[in-house]
């Protein structure tokens, strides 16, 4: 029996018409030409699409072959019908190979992989076709290693599985392993050749294309064109033109590549020359003229382009959508949605990254929905964007079951989506999610480790990122800059002082990185942090660079923690002269004023805040409850369920206080009486979001909360509080990190 749970189910399915039995005499091993006759009669209705013909048809053969129910099969196929042929094929009297054959390539098509690869194990004889639906349907998803896999293991190979092989190799940015294979034998067509410089051509590697082009036996018309491409996207327009002109023969594709060599490069007076010189124009010569002035948002000559082209396809269409969008043109983009006659996954992808991109989560996640009920494929793109909205807004119900679709369509264990989806269980606060998630990556990046490495990081959890960092050492896989800045904000967040300066100064010799100002701030942040405000004013001082507002904004920070007024003031005044309008950095300053005492500054900090326009964010947390997103303001009274939430708040607070808890009022940033200040501390949003969540999801579940600011010092005090109280485990995402409150205690360790 098949190990997968969707082929088990569809074993057990009904097939959609009366099938003949293993003993049924209307079976015939042998057709006759009656039997032909109806079979090519069904695969004709197959072809156009007129399913239910082909069915009547079949139920009213009083003969069938093999044949006829591989056309039948191949037909379901063809037409989408993936259920119904998983169904059909098991009630095939004597499926033979070209049985599997169809039912195998409908999964990989369908990115069915892990039921395609219980499909193919439980195939009685194999052929070249199985090993190489097998290698091309894993290279196609990035499982570069699987697909090297099933290649080694086909007993035969023929030039498919050579090309494809190939192929996966290039696609995938593994050129030497390309190289390596290409050199194993002599026997390659021109295909090939042109694949493999192509591939050097894809990853800038010009001296090694020119080589395969100098070495060519035969080149033909792709070979010149791969070259003409190549200079052109390298910006070498000279040498691209040189070929362009050297060509014997040019078709409409060296044309375009030169036009879209012009385009890409900024000259769009060159690249209108040669496309107005055109004889012959296709929809891609159109549309790379016209991209490239969706590139420049020169969108009124896109229009007009778009307009007067006789050749119109869907990547016409998907060009304005995506130029419309990345102007921040919603209206128009959805129009253009709206309007095209037919849409693919890149027109959804496209208007999926608009609304997220332009922080319309719901919209997003609302498309996405409506994208399912068109029946609409959903390609990696999408899946990663609603999957970074599900992390704004940290959905995680809504993500955990992208998740299943994801492992459902074979995404989930490849790179490009598989971080996303990593990210997603990050933000979202779910860190064991993350964790097994990862361990089930069969490919994994330098992003896939880095990911890990900064979500620990954040979390507070700095020695596990420093585990996941060695491990990450210990593969083929390199650190590179954006690790070493997890890795520095591991130790900053976690107070482990030493081993950050340990790492800082020796990632150039351990690891061929250069500090960077983002490495710079990490350990402006961790000297800052641990009290050492000396060390991390001297270390700006002594910078390569001069200090930008990130810089002086981690000194602030830690002079609000250390409660140093005059070199926050004096940081201050920096931040202000880089940033007039940081209003983060007014408000931080006033808490320091306000802890202090000092009124008159904080009064002078309101007024020079209201002469610059600088108006203060307004603060908002955010829980998921039953995959609806519930928005919180300070002291919110629009809240359906608001006289509940306050009523607990109330009854809470008093045990609180029996319990010992005391209101920060040094931290309100208005001089008036400690009674108000209390009053003003009770209800901020992150409390009343935490006190619906726990009236309303079951205990033994977390309370996950996302505040848009930095949470205050009393809301940290509180939740302390409310975690031992209730007993549940609270977690708060801030603009800087994750909290994770448990039995009175927080994983920051009091140190943020």
């Amino acid at each position: 029996m098949l190990p997968s749970r969707h082929l088990r189910a569809a074993a057990r399915q009904r097939s959609p018409r009366p099938a003949a039995g293993a003993g049924d005499t209307s079976f015939s091993a042998k057709p006759d030409a009656e039997v032909i006759r109806r079979n090519k009669a069904i695969t004709a209705h197959m072809r156009a699409g007129r399913v239910p013909d082909a069915e009547r048809l079949f139920a009213a053969m009083p003969h069938r072959s093999t044949s006829t129910y591989n056309a039948m099969l191949a037909g379901y196929a063809s037409n989408g019908r993936l259920p119904l042929a998983i169904s059909f094929f098991r009630s095939i009297p004597r499926p033979d190979t070209f049985s599997y054959n169809t039912l195998l390539h409908a999964l990989a098509v369908s990115s069915s992989l892990a039921d395609a690869r219980s499909l193919f194990d439980e195939m009685p004889v194999k052929d070249s076709v199985s090993y190489n639906v097998m290698i091309s349907s894993h290279a196609n998803h990035g499982l570069v290693s699987l697909a090297r896999y099933y290649f080694d293991l086909a007993p035969e190979k023929d030039a498919v599985s050579w090309n494809g092989m190939l192929a996966a190799y290039v696609r995938n940015g593994r050129i030497q392993e390309a190289r390596g294979l290409f050199d194993s034998r002599t026997e390659w067509d021109s295909i090939s050749w042109n694949a493999l410089m192509a591939g050097y051509v894809q990853w800038g590697q010009m001296a090694e294309a020119q080589e395969m082009f100098n070495r060519m036996p035969q080149r033909d018309v792709v070979s010149w064109n791969t070259m003409v491409s190549g200079y052109a996207r390298r910006g070498d327009m000279m040498e691209a033109r040189r070929f362009f002109d050297a060509a014997p023969v040019r078709d409409v594709f060296t044309w375009t590549a030169v036009v879209s060599g012009y385009a890409q490069n900024g000259m769009l007076e060159e690249a209108r020359r040669v496309f107005d010189a055109m004889q012959e124009k296709n929809a891609v010569s159109w549309n790379a003229m016209m991209a490239a002035y969706v590139q420049r948002r020169m969108m009124k000559e896109a229009n007009e382009l778009f307009d007067a082209m006789p050749c119109r396809n869907v990547a016409s269409w998907n060009t304005m959508l995506t130029g419309y969008a990345q102007a921040g043109m919603l209206e128009e983009a959805r129009t253009i949605f709206d309007t095209m006659p037919q849409k693919d996954a890149v027109s959804w992808a496209a208007m999926l990254a608009a609304y997220s991109q332009g922080g319309f989560s719901e919209e997003t996640l609302q498309l996405f929905k409506e994208m399912g009920r068109c029946g609409e494929w959903v390609n990696r793109s999408a899946f990663a964007c609603v999957l970074s909205t599900c992390a704004d807004i940290a959905a995680l119900e809504c993500g955990m079951q992208l998740h299943s679709r994801l492992i459902k369509a074979g995404y989930g264990v490849g790179c490009f989506v598989g971080n996303a989806l990593l990210a997603m269980y990050f933000k979202c606060g779910n860190m064991e999610e993350a964790h097994n998630a990862f361990g089930e990556m069969e490919e994994r990046d330098v992003v896939s480790w880095n990911t890990m490495i900064a979500g620990y990081a954040r979390h507070g959890f700095g020695k596990e990122a420093l585990e996941v960092f060695d491990t990450m050492r210990k593969t083929s896989t390199k650190p590179d800059d954006i690790t070493l800045v997890g890795v520095l904000a591991a130790c900053s967040h976690s107070g482990l002082i030493e081993k950050g300066v340990s790492y800082f100064y020796s990632m150039h010799h351990d690891f061929g990185v250069t500090a960077k100002p983002e490495h710079y701030t990490c350990m402006i942040d961790l000297l800052g942090r641990a009290g050492r405000l000396d060390e991390a004013v001297n270390l700006m001082k002594d910078m390569p660079f001069e200090p930008d507002s990130t810089m002086w904004g981690a000194l602030l920070g830690a002079s609000r923690i250390h409660r140093n007024s005059e070199l926050g003031r004096s940081a201050a005044e920096k931040i202000f002269e880089l940033e007039p309008e940081n209003a983060g950095m007014y408000v931080l300053l006033s808490n320091i004023y306000a802890s202090s005492g000092k009124w008159r500054d904080v009064d002078k900090m309101r007024v020079m805040m209201y002469e610059r326009g600088v108006k203060k964010v307004p603060g908002f947390s955010w829980i998921e409850v039953q995959n609806k997103v519930h928005t919180f303001s300070v002291g919110d009274c629009i809240h359906p369920e608001k006289e509940d939430i306050y009523a607990f708040l109330e009854n809470l607070g008093m045990r609180m206080k029996k319990a010992g808890y005391v209101s920060a009022t040094d931290m309100v940033l208005h001089d008036v009486e400690e009674e108000e200040k209390e009053h003003m501390l009770k209800y901020h949003s992150e409390k009343l979001a935490i006190a619906y969540g726990i009236l309303k999801i079951p205990p033994g579940r977390p309370i996950r909360v996302i505040k848009n600011l930095r949470v205050c010092e009393d809301c940290h005090t509180a939740f302390k509080y409310i975690s031992a109280i209730e007993g549940r485990l609270i977690i708060l995402r801030d603009s800087n990190r994750f909290h994770h409150f448990r039995d009175g205690s927080c994983s920051c360790g009091d140190y943020w």
